[in-house]
């Protein structure tokens, strides 16, 4: 059961990075914030861009190396690599007073850290 519960959250995040990572990979600050991504406003357009493909690496981190069985470990630490960048968010988010936004970061963050403490310690 726990091996379903990963994987469900596993995808949930897999979607949510690679959208994310996609649009600060490819989209200018301003399309980003019309988007409703507040927290690259007056960031630089290079920190965008390395935040967007961070997270797209995060995302073939968090799926490929456990779906493969080709050393896994890198599945936790692709969580833990995305759960910091959610840490960083929710202090941006929290600065501009976007509460909502902060609870999300603050969401992703515990999903982030299920999927890394359950593909380190837990096993079926």
């Amino acid at each position: 059961m726990s091996n379903v519960l990963l994987w469900i959250c596993q995808i949930f995040l897999a979607v949510v990075f690679v959208y994310s990572g996609a649009m600060k990979s490819t989209q200018s600050e301003e399309k980003l914030v019309a988007m409703g991504q507040t927290g690259v406003e007056n960031l630089p357009l290079s920190l965008i861009r390395f935040i967007g493909i961070s997270e797209i690496l995060g995302v073939v981190g968090i799926i490929l190396p456990w779906l493969t069985g080709i050393l896994p470990i890198p599945t936790p630490t692709a969580a833990i690599g995305l759960g910091i960048i959610m840490i960083l968010a929710a202090v941006v988010h929290f600065r501009r007073n976007e509460k909502m936004t902060v609870l999300l970061n603050l969401f992703l963050l515990l999903v982030c850290a299920f999927v890394a403490y359950g593909r380190l310690v837990l096993t079926d």
